[in-house]
């Protein structure tokens, strides 16, 4: 081979490689840019909402993706307040589901943010704003099954800003873990995904849920206890003297929850407590110190005196179609704890997964 010929050989020999490694490196530069246009293209075509992404970086060796700065509102919102609010969200392969031969996803989540304002979500006339919409189209942003969600330090609110006094209740500092929840490992288990989270309620009380769950199926089974202890009762003042016409001068609120659920039959039931609560306040007018007296009166026949608390458990059951509130049992309760006994300040334990089954059979028994 002459040396021309070998020096064209060694020339043509570099190119290909060369030229794939350029065509990758544009690739990957460039793939950022086409999925945050992807990404912004889904958020606009939620019907009802309007929402955006600042940037999104791109990890090919870890399999991931994460969305910075991600926000959806409805159209009609009258504020500039996002309904949802995500600062940073990594979207990645679940590597130990692999040991597992599932290919899924796990989300890490920081500081999101779900602020629902009453007025905002009030002004869609038309139906559109739809919760379904934007849950599913922000799910089909992750490629693939997700089966672990990690949420650190997020914040859920509700605010009503027509009200007077404004309303915001609020949870802060959410810590969240749900895992299992495509089923890849415990498959025999009735309730195989496993979710446990804390948080910081108005009036700083400590919020925690704790619970299992099978969300494979379209209405998930679940077996769930939720507990609020010693949060400040003058923190629902806002929300107590607009829909009620009260305030509290001091005191402290609790409320413990069971919610079971199996094939669409839901059992559950709530126990709020208050506890060394006072209504009436020094400079209050006539009026709202008579009508404070007036519920203030009956807070003192139904209260526990020994222990000096106000509690009663709401049960509530049926078909998901047609959840109703038992009130009967809650006013009964009410003289329960008052001339009975007191309510622990505890979850009661008493409700399990087991419960809901025997209500859904019996559904069953009754459908045609």
């Amino acid at each position: 081979m002459s040396e021309v010929k070998r020096k064209r050989y060694k020339k043509k020999r570099y190119f290909v490689p060369i030229t794939i490694v350029i065509l990758l490196i544009v690739i990957r530069l460039s793939l950022p840019f086409f999925l945050k246009n992807y990404v912004n293209k889904v958020l606009a075509d939620i019907p009802g909402y309007y929402g955006q992404v600042k940037d999104i970086d791109l990890s090919i060796i870890r399999g991931a993706y994460t969305i910075h700065g991600m926000y959806l509102n409805t159209v009609n919102a009258n504020t500039e307040i996002p309904f949802l609010d995500f600062k940073q969200t990594d979207i990645s392969i679940e590597w130990n589901a692999l040991f597992h031969g599932r290919i899924v996803s796990e989300i890490e989540m920081l500081e999101p943010t779900i602020i629902y304002v009453f007025e905002d979500q009030q002004q869609d006339t038309t139906g559109q704003a739809n919760t379904e919409d934007w849950s599913k189209a922000l799910t089909n942003l992750v490629p693939i099954d997700i089966n672990r969600l990690t949420i650190e330090n997020g914040k859920f609110a509700f605010l009503q800003l027509q009200a007077d006094p404004n309303i915001d209740l609020n949870l802060s500092n959410v810590q969240l873990t749900a895992s299992n929840l495509r089923n890849v490992i415990e498959k025999t288990r009735t309730l195989p995904s496993n979710i446990q989270a804390t948080a910081t309620s108005i009036g700083n009380g400590n919020v925690v849920l704790k619970g299992d769950m099978n969300l494979v199926k379209e209405i998930p089974d679940m077996d769930i206890t939720f507990s609020l202890e010693n949060a400040n009762a003058k923190a629902l003042n806002d929300f107590t003297n607009y829909y009620a016409g009260i305030d509290f001068d001091e005191g402290s609120f609790d409320l413990f929850g069971e919610l079971a659920i199996a094939d669409g039959y839901l059992k559950g039931s709530f126990k709020p407590i208050l506890k060394n609560a006072k209504l009436i306040g020094k400079e209050d007018g006539f009026l709202k110190t008579l009508w404070e007296g007036f519920v203030g009166f009956f807070k003192f026949v139904l209260k526990n005196h020994k222990q000096d608390t106000l509690a009663t458990k709401i049960p509530i059951e049926g078909d998901l179609n047609s959840v109703k509130t038992k009130v009967w049992p809650t006013v009964t309760r009410i003289f329960r704890n008052a001339w009975i006994k007191a309510y622990k300040g505890v979850i009661d334990d008493d409700l399990n997964y087991q419960d809901a089954t025997e209500g859904a059979d019996k559904l069953k028994e009754k459908r045609p």
